[in-house]
């Protein structure tokens, strides 16, 4: 294992990590997502409750029904807008990075402007709505660029002393509020116009976030053979990586294939006839252990790590990696923007989808009938979708090689991060 911890690639993956980790916006947007480990906590524990209690489940309720709704609530304001407080984080962050006066300021402005972006209103019957659709990670990405131009278009102010002057005598928090007007405003401007000229463009079909997601899923709808669905999830995952929400962006291309696939092995199985194999059954080895990347096989390794930072964020996250729900570790490790972790999180995806293919061929698997859409603790979707314990137990077995590819990035990482922890304890004691 040192050998291979030590070889020459290995060296120059930690030393890339460590270069990326001291470049200022790259460093406060890693430090924002360290920071939502409470709110994509509650937000896990709410989705959790729902999911066991739900029909699929206990039958305690219905999906849909006013208990289910209040129990929810906590998820729709917690991670269904996760985008909204990794933009606050962030740009408080990246502000305080930058030196900057009043980062609280700049956080709320950020947020000002990310709303403008994607919270686009709805006029309804009983009022006018904002839609959420981009609010939650499929945002993200956005977010971050929102937040360097509208950090960015401060800091510029601040140096060139582009800003309303309040007498000294003035409390610091009404300055604050003054000094932050024209910055804000310019902003503002920015993005208004963007996406105006967006909206103005596509003839109001698409908005800065649905139209960048739409860009990237355009070239994605031929691939609908076996390799087709082995770039698809591929190219998911590397999105994923850069906090672009690659699921969403493959979802037009899957969802036509899923409903497909659905239908007619249904009516097959009614008429007592084969069922047929299609590439998308494949799609299940892009999050079948933990959610999207399997991650919860780094879970259960970062419960028993030496580096306190990987145990606290291991012992929290394998509850949620069994139901599939894999923010935890997303966040928590990071692995976005997190070279160590990001080949793993890509690579262990084709290896479970090959594993898979094979299983299909040899009979040990077969296609599913059955349509489960409900978040389900692992194995249980597999078995629903089909009523063979053999995709129950699929999902564990594929524990071994996700594990298998995990463990060498993990015990660098957890290297690196030891080290910083024995260097900060030195330095405080």
């Amino acid at each position: 294992m040192d050998g291979l911890l030590n070889n020459p690639v290995m060296l120059k993956l930690q030393e890339f990590g460590q270069k990326l980790g001291t470049n200022k916006f790259l460093s406060s947007l890693q430090a924002a997502m360290m920071s939502l480990m409470g709110i994509i906590m509650v937000g896990a524990i709410s989705q959790i409750i729902c999911a066991v209690g739900s029909e699929t489940m206990l039958g305690l309720f219905t999906t849909g029904d006013a208990v289910y709704n209040a129990l929810y609530m906590p998820y729709q304001f917690t991670m269904n807008c996760l985008s909204l407080w990794v933009v606050v984080l962030m740009a408080f962050n990246y502000a305080r990075t930058l030196k900057m006066k009043s980062p609280v300021m700049n956080a709320v402005d950020a947020l000002v402007c990310f709303l403008i972006v994607a919270g686009t209103l709805r006029t309804t019957e009983s009022g006018t709505a904002i839609d959420m659709a981009y609010l939650g990670s499929t945002g993200m990405f956005i977010g971050f660029l929102v937040v360097f131009v509208s950090v960015q278009i401060e800091k510029f102010c601040a140096d060139k002393n582009i800003r309303i002057k309040m007498p000294d005598v003035v409390p610091q928090f009404l300055q604050d509020g003054f000094s932050s007007i024209l910055p804000l405003l310019f902003s503002v401007i920015v993005f208004q116009v963007a996406s105006t000229l967006v909206s103005v463009a596509t003839g109001g079909v698409y908005t800065i976030c649905s139209g960048f997601l739409a860009l990237l899923a355009a070239p994605l709808g031929a691939l609908t053979s076996v390799p087709g669905t082995f770039i698809l999830c591929i190219f998911a995952a590397l999105l994923w990586c850069f906090g672009i929400h690659g699921t969403m962006v493959i979802f037009s291309v899957l969802m036509p294939m899923m409903i497909d696939a659905a239908v007619t092995n249904g009516a097959a199985h009614a008429a007592g006839q084969p069922l047929t194999f299609f590439p998308i059954a494949l799609f299940s080895g892009m999050a079948c252990c933990g959610g999207s990347g399997n991650t919860l096989m780094l879970a259960l390794f970062s419960t028993r790590s030496k580096s306190k930072q990987l145990s606290a964020v291991g012992k929290i996250s394998a509850v949620p990696g069994w139901f599939g729900i894999n923010e935890p570790m997303t966040f928590g490790m990071p692995i976005m923007y997190n070279p160590i972790l990001c080949i793993p999180y890509i690579l262990n995806i084709p290896v479970v989808m090959l594993i898979t293919l094979l299983a299909y061929k040899v009979g040990f698997l077969t296609p599913g009938w059955i349509s489960i859409t409900a978040l389900l603790p692992m194995g249980f979707g597999g078995y629903l979708s089909t009523l063979r314990w053999q995709h129950f137990v699929w999902d564990y077995l594929m524990l071994i090689p996700t594990g298998l590819v995990w463990y060498p990035f993990f015990k660098i990482y957890e290297k690196q991060l030891i080290e910083k922890e024995k260097a900060a304890e030195a330095a405080e004691g």
